[in-house]
């Protein structure tokens, strides 16, 4: 005689149930691993694609031009309404347009989160004050007719830039870790060169 044992399919339900559960709640942890991590190389890839262009030979000369020309070209009148006109302004004789239309991209990335904000500061924060505080006369007359939306993004960048320097005035160094003991062998020489320039 064979005893046939009664099957609760109730419990088998249960457990198959709890079963499917785990595997849903393992797919999608595995998911938002694996977004996280999408995310964060979508950022290294940002940073690294915008750290390439500033280091381009347009842009260096853009910025170059920004550093040692601009500040005697907004004397011009000419020059000055070239910037203060709608429309299109060349970007061969106004190099100034274009380190501000990089600086307006990478601020674009910086609001929408595209880009780590710390990580980009850390690298970037003083460059960024520096380039915006030269070129703020500029984008002054660029608005006048263009409205406060022109380089937003670059102002954006630039507001927050001058936050996170007020918060690490000297950068972000590890507390814990020592500093190099850097020697400047060549402060007593350049010092003395400038007493006598100055003298």
């Amino acid at each position: 005689m064979h005893v046939i044992a009664a099957i609760d399919y109730s419990a088998l339900n249960t457990y198959a149930n709890i079963g499917t559960f785990l595997l849903l709640l393992a797919s999608v942890v595995a998911a938002a691993v694996s977004l996280h991590h999408a995310a964060s190389f979508n950022q290294i890839s940002a940073v690294i694609s915008m750290e390439r262009d500033l280091r381009g030979a347009e842009m260096q000369e853009a910025l170059r031009f920004v550093q040692y020309e601009l500040p005697f070209k907004m004397h011009d009148e000419r020059f000055r309404g070239e910037l203060d006109a709608l429309g299109f302004i060349d970007a061969r004789v106004h190099q100034e347009v274009q380190a501000c239309q990089w600086f307006n991209a990478v601020g674009t990335l910086l609001k929408n989160n595209l880009v780590d904000e710390s990580a980009w500061m850390d690298l970037f924060a003083r460059l960024t004050v520096a380039y915006w505080d030269t070129l703020e006369p500029a984008i002054a007359i660029m608005r006048r007719r263009r409205g406060d939306w022109q380089f937003a993004n670059f102002e954006y960048m630039a507001v927050r830039a001058k936050e996170w320097l007020k918060k690490h005035p000297h950068g972000t160094f590890p507390h814990h870790t020592a500093r190099a003991k850097v020697q400047d062998k060549w402060l007593a020489a350049d010092t003395a060169l400038r007493s006598g320039q100055t003298g």
